[in-house]
């Protein structure tokens, strides 16, 4: 009874936290990885001190979509104290950007 219990225990923490392994395979299959991480700059800002930026902005989804796809050289934008812009993503879909920016905004967890 007791492996029973905690199988179904596992499952439900799978299928509760399946779409944030999505989310962060679709950061990594969209490249975003290279230079991003949840906790740590790397080449460009943490996604949680992205999360607190826009925290209570409510326009940052559109802010962020827009930063995502055309990139922060073409949007104007500063460049986080990097050095480098953000080049574009266009290659990527406007559904999976629109999906990495929510989770992004809630603090890619």
């Amino acid at each position: 009874m007791k492996h029973i219990v905690t199988a179904a225990l596992t499952a439900a923490a799978v299928l509760v936290s399946a779409p944030v392994f999505a989310d962060a395979a679709l950061a990594k299959k969209s490249n975003c990885l290279a230079c991003h991480n949840v906790e740590k700059k790397l080449v460009g800002p943490a996604y949680k001190d992205i999360a607190k930026k826009y925290a209570g902005d409510k326009n940052a989804e559109a802010r962020l979509f827009d930063r995502v796809k055309k990139g922060t050289g073409a949007t104007g934008g500063e460049v986080w104290k990097m050095g480098s812009p953000m080049p574009p993503n266009a290659a990527v879909k406007d559904e999976d950007v629109k999906k990495l920016v929510k989770w992004i905004l809630d603090g890619a967890k």
